[in-house]
């Protein structure tokens, strides 16, 4: 395992989409494990899903008396200068994106904004302001429909299948020049269709409880042939500190940039998932006992934009942090559909 050569003890951390699904578990790992941490939550509050679910979570954040949130937009670059003269992190985790598939096919101009306009505002700010570590997301969906898998960093990425994996990829690109022009190191963190309690709902194990609940019909894509890398966010943020505390060493053309998978290593068919998440569902009481699944189950074409699978190659991962995700799927649906409950019904 290399060494960690960032301590996060009393730094000051920035981190954007703070009141997102994965920036709010961040932040308050942080906030309850690290001594003296500074964490500076930066989020727009936008409505692209339930803003009430974002409010419930920067409400827990707001308990902790070194949690400083600001509202705004990382497009918004006087607001994104000002933070960093104001705060002068140490450590960035940029978090904030437009996220979703499908929904960059009908509204591409919140990706150019948020994804690319966003992020040059961060590298600029970090520039300018020098920082230890920059730690972004990219996104699993960079290896569009590669057909080698499992997915290895060292695969090539040039085709994407969405604009929302071209704004990822895009990040890439841009982290690594301002590494190497800059000196910036840069940490690119490739998500696996991330779960979990207070999640995001426009991903489909949310969707599809939405629906079961509601009498709807799910629809299931590819005619059930879909296998996702399923990978808990408890999984997740283990993964983000451990790479908030290591800086890349610079490589053999002396940049200091790196790119890792983080998923869960073990794709799962989607029929097979969706069986598990309506078991955990009537187990939890938000479905009744006697729930009829299979008439509310409707197997449907590939949608434009996705992929038949995803799957992490995460030996670097093992190799540099002696980590992997390893959160069984079961547990993890459990554990959704007990909050599930306990925040809907």
């Amino acid at each position: 395992m290399v060494g960690f050569n960032i301590d996060l003890t009393g730094k000051t951390v920035l981190v954007t989409g703070s009141s997102g699904f994965i920036g709010s578990y961040l932040c308050r790992a942080l906030l309850d494990n690290i001594n003296g941490i500074k964490v500076v939550g930066l989020d727009n509050m936008n409505d692209y899903y339930d803003v009430s679910l974002k409010e419930y979570r920067l409400a827990e954040l707001r308990k902790y008396p070194d949690y400083i949130f600001i509202k705004g937009d990382i497009s918004d670059k006087q607001l994104v200068e000002s933070v960093f003269e104001k705060y002068k992190p140490q450590i960035v985790v940029n978090l904030a994106a437009q996220a979703g598939v499908r929904y960059s096919i009908t509204n591409p101009d919140a990706y150019i904004q948020s994804n690319l306009v966003g992020f040059f505002n961060i590298l600029e700010g970090c520039r300018n302001y020098p920082v230890e570590h920059l730690v972004y997301a990219s996104s699993s969906s960079v290896y569009g429909s590669n057909k080698k898998i499992p997915y290895s960093t060292d695969d090539k990425v040039d085709n994407p299948v969405s604009l929302y994996a071209a704004t990822k990829k895009s990040n890439e690109l841009m982290a690594h020049a301002y590494s190497k022009l800059y000196g910036i190191p840069s940490t690119g963190l490739r998500f696996f269709t991330v779960y979990g309690p207070a999640g995001r709902p426009d991903m489909a194990y949310f969707g599809f409880t939405n629906k079961l609940r509601a009498g709807d019909v799910i629809q299931i894509f590819n005619y059930g042939n879909c296998k996702r890398d399923f990978t808990y966010i408890d999984d997740i943020i283990t993964g983000v500190v451990n790479v908030m505390k290591k800086a890349p060493d610079a490589n053999a053309d002396g940049v200091r940039y790196k790119v890792y998978n983080i998923g869960n290593n073990q794709p799962e068919n989607l029929l097979d998932f969706v069986d598990i998440l309506q078991q955990e569902l009537v187990s939890a009481g938000v479905l009744p006992q006697d729930y009829d699944f299979e008439s509310h189950k409707e197997l449907v074409p590939m949608q434009p934009g996705d992929v038949e699978m995803t799957y992490a190659d995460v030996d670097e991962l093992v190799r540099d942090f002696d980590f992997k995700p390893c959160t069984p799927l079961r547990d993890g649906l459990r554990a959704f559909a007990q909050w599930y409950k306990k925040f809907y019904m």
